[in-house]
């Protein structure tokens, strides 16, 4: 029997108000009926419309926007609801869980009271301050947050992202609603916590029978999750199907070009970047909006306006249905990546071994007079990892692993506190001031946010060729040098002459690049290149640097929280846990038998973009939260969060006050993990001899 429809979109028309008051629209027809206990995935390009139709149905749409058209919830009209009407819906028949929480909550009061203030807005009779408060932490509980009295005495900016984006979801399902919008509710979070932020959205979904509008750019969160995708572009629906159908068989070449473009743990594949760029909010011409990207666009494409048709409840926008038929993403758009090769071996050229960093805590440092030290707190504790020329490594761990803090050790070319760093055989704790200026150009930097290195007041011709200048390369060399860059990173020539603001997040990391190409440099260190983007101009980039490695450029050590990304690019993977070296080895081995807890934890949360896969998997969901910069300590520090720990008895002990130390760990070569129980190649535990380790004292 089917469900009855709760929430019914007809039509939908958003429009925004530009500088001179002429209204640019966002949102065009879309329709879509969401029934109880429904989940539907709403998926597309930054720019499609997905949050503006989300907030449309919530009537949160910014100052100077206007919607149309229809959207009944419970038969109840929603668009031109007034605002004290509307507001007796929001949070008791339709809640939403927000891409950002810190921005969502109140800073000044605590989370458990929020939580109760929504509780005593729309229960009657109204629950006492107390009640609602008891009632909150039972939520909490409910959502799977650790400590729950803890969190509802905390403020939002004490609680890391995944706990405030539980509190999110448990002040959603606070009085029950009848549909949850969740706007990108897993988009900035590490794979292990997006893990338990999902499972709790699917525990409340189904304690509350809610329906569910799933809005999100990540497919394979989508293929786990929806029952049924609706995919938008330019502001329409294009595409819609139940879940299983529409990854099998999409009808749209540019729902095919969306899933050719998602990087898959499961293999390693060429992706198949969309070339150009979507039209901006009124810039759609007459015919299919998609017609300037398409590869099969016909003369009809570009005049008539393709309706949603098909059987089945499979409908696409598109009159050349049938010639997709039986198509490949990689048949329909190019995938130029070159081959694999295997990486040249000899002297790394880049080593870090034993590397510790620590910062001060905040706070006075004297106290009635007396100086006494203020305490540190470490970043790292133990780094060991290499990278040969020509060689890809990737550096992954949840945030506040250490990564980025080790790139900051490498780019400083200064002395660490403890441990070493090598660079083309340079000893970063005796370098000279000509061989740091020397060391230099050899290593450059790319960082997650293009936009903080590039001056927005210069020409795109000055900021690739500072590099150049601070080399002393001759005037001719740099004219001749600049427009060869940018053609190299895939832009054109005329580019040189814009600034910054006029281009996508995409073609501003291919300009942050060509600045970093500039000097040759012979190691490229990557912060998160990627993990911003939309996974068409994410396929874009990784295929661009995939070629840059077939060209013979310079070896990477690429940062990363995704490891669908590392089996793309990487030939070997170092995996951090704590500020510690927890496993490494090819990416074939690693991946395919990892023998830390932690990293078969870190696999099993990455969703693939295949439904019956996704739901055969058995996923790890771990305990707690990922660490934070804590002091020197003795023992495995992944312990509290370990289910082979868990299930151990008086051996415990020894993950307790013994630290393991990676087999073979000097030099990194082959697959070493950290661990005194690492798993077998058949996934059991195994043993692992370890002695105390002898820190070196932190300067």
């Amino acid at each position: 029997m089917t469900a009855p429809a709760v929430l019914e979109v007809k039509d939908l028309r958003v429009s925004y108000g530009d500088a001179s008051g002429r209204a640019l629209p966002v949102v065009r027809g879309v329709g879509f009926t969401l029934r109880r206990g429904e989940v539907l995935g709403l998926v597309g390009e930054s720019g499609a419309g997905k949050t503006a139709t989300a907030l449309a149905l919530l009537g949160l749409l910014p100052p100077g926007a206007r919607a149309g058209g229809s959207a009944r919830l419970l038969g109840t009209e929603l668009i031109g609801l007034p605002v004290r009407e509307l507001a007796r819906l929001r949070g008791r028949h339709i809640a939403m869980v927000f891409q950002d929480p810190l921005a969502a909550f109140n800073p000044a009061q605590r989370v458990g009271d929020q939580i109760g203030e929504a509780l005593r807005i729309h229960q009657r009779p109204r629950p006492t301050r107390e009640s609602a408060r008891r009632r909150a932490m039972e939520l909490l509980e409910g959502v799977r947050v650790p400590d729950p009295a803890r969190v509802a005495r905390s403020y939002p900016h004490e609680l890391s992202g995944g706990l405030r984006q539980r509190a999110m979801i448990a002040m959603a399902i606070a009085n029950a609603p009848d549909v949850i919008v969740a706007d990108e509710p897993t988009s900035a979070l590490d794979a292990t916590v997006q893990a338990q932020v999902l499972d709790a959205l699917d525990g409340a979904r189904r304690a509350t029978g809610a329906a569910l509008l799933l809005v999100s750019h990540d497919l394979g969160v989508i293929a786990g999750t929806a029952d049924r995708v609706a995919v938008m572009y330019a502001g329409r629906i294009v595409e819609t199907a139940p879940v299983d159908a529409l990854f099998a068989t999409p009808r749209m070449p540019y729902t095919l070009g969306l899933l050719g473009s998602v990087p898959r743990l499961d293999a390693a594949v060429p992706l198949t970047p969309i070339p150009g760029t979507p039209p901006a909010p009124g810039g759609a011409g007459p015919g299919c909006a998609f017609a300037p990207r398409c590869p099969l666009v016909a003369a009809q494409c570009r005049t008539d306006d393709p309706q949603l048709a098909g059987a089945e409840g499979h409908l696409a926008a598109c009159v050349r249905q049938d010639a997709l038929a039986g198509r490949s993403a990689a048949g329909l758009f190019p995938a130029s990546a070159p081959p694999r090769r295997t990486p040249p071996g000899g002297a790394p050229l880049l080593r870090v071994t034993g590397l510790a960093k620590s910062y001060p805590l905040p706070g006075r440092s004297a106290a009635l007079g007396r100086r006494r030290p203020r305490q540190r707190r470490l970043a790292l504790e133990r780094v060991d990892l290499e990278v040969r020329r020509g060689e890809t490594v990737a550096l992954v761990g949840e945030s506040g692993s250490g990564k980025t803090s080790t790139l900051m050790e490498i780019i400083a070319l200064g002395a660490p506190e403890s441990g070493s760093i090598e660079i083309a055989g340079y000893d970063t704790s005796a370098l000279s001031r000509a061989d740091v200026c020397r060391l230099r150009g050899a290593v450059q930097i790319l960082v997650q946010d293009p936009m903080a290195s590039l001056d927005p007041r210069m020409r795109v011709a000055d900021l690739v060729a500072e590099p150049l200048h601070a080399q002393r390369f001759p005037k001719a060399a740099i004219a001749a040098k600049v427009p060869e860059l940018l053609r190299r990173v895939g832009l054109d020539a005329s580019d040189a002459e814009r600034r910054p603001h006029r281009f996508s997040g995409g073609q501003r990391q291919r300009i942050a690049l060509a600045r970093a190409l500039a000097v040759g440099p012979e190691l490229l260190l990557l912060d998160e290149p990627v993990s911003a983007l939309d996974v068409s101009v994410q396929a874009g980039i990784l295929d661009l640097l995939r070629r840059l490695r077939a060209e013979h450029g310079p070896a990477c050590l690429f940062v990363t929280h995704d490891l669908a990304v590392v089996r793309q690019i990487a030939d070997r993977v170092v995996v951090m846990y704590g500020g510690r070296t927890v496993e490494s080895g090819a990416v074939p081995d690693v991946f395919g038998a990892p023998r830390h807890p932690y990293t078969r934890a870190l696999l099993s949360a990455v969703p693939l973009p295949d439904p019956p896969a996704e739901r055969a998997r058995v996923r790890v969901v771990l305990p707690g939260e990922p660490p934070e910069a804590a002091e020197r300590s003795a023992g495995c520090r992944f312990r509290g969060r370990c289910p082979v720990y868990a299930a151990l008895g008086v051996e415990r002990t020894r993950c307790e006050q013994v630290t393991p130390v990676p087999v073979g760990a000097y030099p990194l070569s082959g697959h070493t993990a950290a661990c005194h129980f690492p798993h077998d190649t058949e996934g059991a535990p195994g043993r692992l001899g370890s002695e105390p380790e002898e820190h070196p004292p932190v300067r």
